[in-house]
């Protein structure tokens, strides 16, 4: 008979069918695409809950450039739940990433309380907004973003590196990979003021990070977005610091499918300029 006894161990890729299991369980977005980007940025620093030869949770972790780390994909088996196994896979990530001076995650309502009592602490709103997107949708004819080309690359990373407040550059290079129509800037003078990523989900696609000097940069990225997407489920997560990118998320139809709350734990800092990111790339990176 198998041990069924509760282990944890280093995720490595043949775990990634089981982990794609469980988002489906859950509900959730990812695709192998994402899962083979977990382990590419982190490939010792990701977990598995384990009983038996059965893979029942997982646990991921970012780390960006010893700044800050990012923990995500906190998934636990339905029929496994209310056993602490994922309050244990909590602890395996923070133990992980005890060396590093600020760690992230994305907390619902719900889990509060469990990562306050752990030390983290409240850094600002989020929202999950959903909408299909109408086939008559349309970009006004103002709109002045255009697609990602390689020679605004070097100035998207830049900016990405002072707003986000770490190097990014492989995900966003996997991102505009995956999604090249939502690769997209604004420019000023020569001069990148905004950009936008985006990828394919399965259940949805999801837009973001949106990047931006101001909410109406912020608005013609994401409405040139959502005009490539038309009669699709789209996702954008929106931070809450600007009332006029909120409020026109909700003029052009998204509805929230659920609130997040950032949280940090450390001592240090947080980093980069969280007003100008309008939209955060997903609770799973940070």
């Amino acid at each position: 008979m198998a041990d069924d006894k509760l282990q944890f161990r280093a995720m490595t890729a043949e775990d990634i069918t089981a982990g794609l299991a469980l988002c489906r369980l859950a509900r959730w977005n990812q695709t192998e695409r994402d899962w083979e980007l977990f382990l590419t940025l982190s490939p010792s620093r990701c977990r598995v809950a384990v009983k038996g030869e059965r893979v029942v949770g997982t646990v991921t972790t970012v780390n960006y450039e010893n700044i800050f780390s990012w923990i995500g994909m906190v998934l636990v088996d339905p029929a496994q739940r209310r056993q602490g196994i994922g309050t244990r896979l909590l602890h395996e990530a923070l133990g992980l990433l005890r060396d590093q001076p600020l760690i992230g995650l994305d907390a619902t309502p719900v889990g509060r309380e469990v990562y306050v009592n752990l030390g983290f602490r409240d850094e600002c709103q989020l929202s999950r907004m959903e909408m299909v997107v109408a086939d008559s949708f349309g970009r006004a004819e103002n709109n002045s973003s255009r697609r990602m080309t390689d020679a605004d690359w070097p100035q998207v990373l830049d900016l990405d590196k002072q707003i986000f407040g770490a190097d990014r550059s492989l995900i966003l290079k996997w991102m505009r990979d995956g999604a090249p129509d939502l690769a997209r800037v604004v420019d000023r003078h020569d001069c990148v003021v905004g950009f936008s990523f985006g990828r394919r989900g399965f259940n949805f696609d999801h837009i973001g990070p949106v990047i931006a000097e101001d909410a109406q940069t912020a608005i013609q990225l994401a409405s040139a977005c959502l005009a490539e997407r038309r009669g699709k489920s789209c996702v954008i997560d929106a931070a809450h610091h600007n009332a006029e990118w909120l409020n026109w998320l909700g003029v052009v139809g998204f509805k929230q499918q659920r609130p997040f709350i950032r949280m940090f734990r450390g001592e240090a800092r947080r980093p980069g300029v969280p007003e100008k990111q309008f939209a955060i790339l997903g609770p799973e990176f940070g």
